[in-house]
């Protein structure tokens, strides 16, 4: 009889050893470095990729270069004028009779010496005067600014003169001579109020009132502009001539306070100093 063999076991599955725990990076802030995802970059566009063009220089609009063109043109038109009426009114030096004025011959050969005085002091003053716009001037040439303001004060002051003692002689009184009596005091007493600035230091009032100097001399040019335009109008000659005398200084030193008024920091920069 054969002895009874137990039938074999199968060996019992192993037991997966336990995973070893992993350890975590120890982090400084409140939060996990695991749990906080890697930044995302946004796509690189076709635009951020290509190179970008610097931007092109702007222009200056036309209509901030036409008030400067503007301004430009009217110191022109007044250097040109200035020097054109200068250069006329110095004929009276030829003491020629035939260069006067037709109406008033024979009292300009009566009182030659305050005309010539007049006509001296204002084709002086009408060119000495002009330098005195040019911006770099006082800046580059300080000793030629002072040295041609003081011609010009002189100049001024021989036209007033003579101016006073000629314009009692003068056409369709009494409207017409005080008309030339005010503008010749008025350019005495702007010019001495410049002067008297200038001498105490008050270069920016001083510079307003030679502006104001300068604009009244500017009637020999604006009066025979005035008696050019109207004349051939139906006004009549006395109508002309007594308005001018008032019109052509009244208007040249409006324009003045206008700039005065309308553009000062220019004026403190460019005009007389």
């Amino acid at each position: 009889m054969t002895p009874h063999r137990p039938a074999p076991t199968e060996p019992a599955p192993a037991e997966p050893a336990p995973a070893a725990p992993t350890e975590r990076p120890t982090s400084a802030g409140p939060f996990d470095p695991a749990e906080i995802p890697p930044p995302t970059e946004p796509p690189a566009s076709a635009e951020a990729a290509t190179p970008t063009e610097p931007p092109a220089p702007t222009e200056r609009p036309a209509s901030a270069e036409r008030p400067r063109a503007l301004h430009r043109a009217g110191r022109t038109a007044v250097a040109v004028l200035a020097l054109l009426v200068a250069a006329v009114s110095a004929r009276y030096f030829t003491l020629d009779p035939d260069t006067f004025l037709a109406d008033q011959r024979t009292v300009y050969l009566a009182h030659l010496a305050p005309l010539l005085l007049h006509i001296g002091g204002g084709v002086t003053a009408l060119v000495a005067g002009l330098p005195q716009f040019l911006p770099g001037l006082r800046a580059r040439r300080p000793a030629v600014h002072r040295w041609t303001g003081r011609l010009y004060v002189l100049a001024a002051a021989a036209t007033g003169l003579g101016g006073l003692l000629i314009a009692p002689h003068g056409l369709h009184p009494p409207l017409a001579p005080l008309g030339f009596t005010a503008l010749a005091l008025l350019t005495l007493t702007t010019t001495a109020l410049g002067l008297h600035h200038a001498r105490h230091g008050r270069l920016l009032v001083h510079r307003r009132w030679m502006l104001r100097s300068y604009a009244l001399m500017f009637t020999a040019v604006t009066f025979r502009l005035w008696l050019l335009l109207l004349t051939p109008t139906p006004l009549s000659p006395a109508t002309v001539y007594t308005s001018g005398a008032w019109a052509s200084w009244l208007l040249n030193l409006a324009a003045a306070e206008l700039l005065l008024r309308r553009r000062p920091r220019e004026v403190e920069r460019v005009q007389f100093s």
